[in-house]
């Protein structure tokens, strides 16, 4: 694989490591990283982290991306999967599936995916119906 692994200090916290695709390299495959990923280049496969996942404007992704947030300006086609929150800039465009705790989209961004939001999965039923239903289906 050929990416670059740059460290940015902010002014006034800890060490933030970010990984980099730079524009014209393409890997194919499957990264797992615990840093914040930037991806300016093509990405054939899957990232997953703890942290953030960038696609620049110049990126194109196709595969999966497993997340806990994500910033799409680039394109992506394939699965996203963002713990906390999906941010799609008006020049991004996704394609595929997204499956999400919260999702922005600007105006202008293209979005033509099946959309699944994780936290309103979870409050849509109360506890105590559940717990109805399944003594109902065992009496």
């Amino acid at each position: 694989m050929v990416f670059k692994s740059k460290q940015q200090v902010d002014n006034s916290r800890n060490n933030i490591k970010i990984n980099f695709i730079e524009p014209n390299t393409k890997v194919i495959g499957e990264i797992h990283s615990e840093s914040d990923f930037r991806i300016d280049g093509t990405l054939e496969g899957t990232v997953q982290t703890t942290g953030r996942v960038v696609v620049g404007q110049e990126g194109k992704v196709k595969g999966k991306i497993i997340c806990t947030n994500a910033d799409i300006m680039g394109l992506f086609e394939g699965t996203i999967e963002a713990s906390n929150l999906l941010s799609i800039k008006d020049e991004g465009t996704i394609e595929g599936k997204v499956v999400v705790g919260k999702l922005a989209v600007e105006a202008g961004a293209i979005l033509n995916a099946q959309c699944l939001m994780k936290k309103a999965i979870k409050s849509l039923q109360p506890i105590d119906e559940e717990k109805s239903e399944k003594s109902e289906k065992t009496a």
